[in-house]
């Protein structure tokens, strides 16, 4: 088995968060993850400070391209789930770890959207915000999953935790039509 220092790293900061929330520190999903120490190069100017990089760019607005490249090499990319911390929409310096479909990318970050096991198919006021996406190994009791498509998260690799799954194909190209249709990509 190749290690790699990103996955070294990535084991060291999940061993730390758990022995922080066994130390009783504030829960995971209120806490702002602390930066990384030595980091000095330029943050992109944005709400408030948030992730693990630094100030959150803001949720993206525009236009993008759809992408499908996952490959299982340590890096993410558009097509897989992976584990980020996501900001709340109210306030940007909270927010909770939680799956994330990678959907493309836009200058240095990607472009994501966040999952929940919520069921949204019963809300008329939600359901087209919402894409059924299914069960997969990136939620440890396999329930089902949607991809929530008004909000479009940026997101800098570096603040990417894990790779929770590559989501296949043909379920990836329901969320690319649902995208194309709501938001005009390509």
């Amino acid at each position: 088995m190749a290690l790699n220092l990103r996955s070294l790293s990535n084991a060291v900061r999940g061993a730390l968060r758990f022995l922080d929330r066994l130390g009783g520190g504030a829960p995971a999903e209120t806490r702002r993850p602390v930066g990384k120490p030595g980091r000095t190069s330029a943050r992109p100017s944005g709400s408030t400070t948030g992730g693990l990089t630094g100030t959150y760019p803001g949720d993206f607005r525009g236009k993008a391209k759809v992408q499908y490249s996952p490959a299982a090499n340590g890096r993410p990319e558009p097509g897989e789930i992976v584990w980020t911390w996501v900001p709340f929409e109210e306030d940007h310096g909270r927010g909770k770890d939680r799956p994330v479909l990678l959907v493309g990318s836009q200058g240095r970050f990607l472009l994501g959207l966040m999952l929940t096991s919520k069921d949204h198919d019963g809300d008329d006021r939600r359901a087209d915000d919402y894409v059924d996406i299914g069960t997969g190994p990136w939620d440890r009791q396999w329930r089902p999953s949607e991809a929530r498509l008004d909000r479009i998260l940026q997101i800098n690799p570096e603040d990417v935790r894990r790779e929770g799954a590559i989501l296949d194909a043909g379920r990836f190209r329901a969320i690319s039509s649902a995208l194309r249709s709501r938001h005009g990509w390509s």
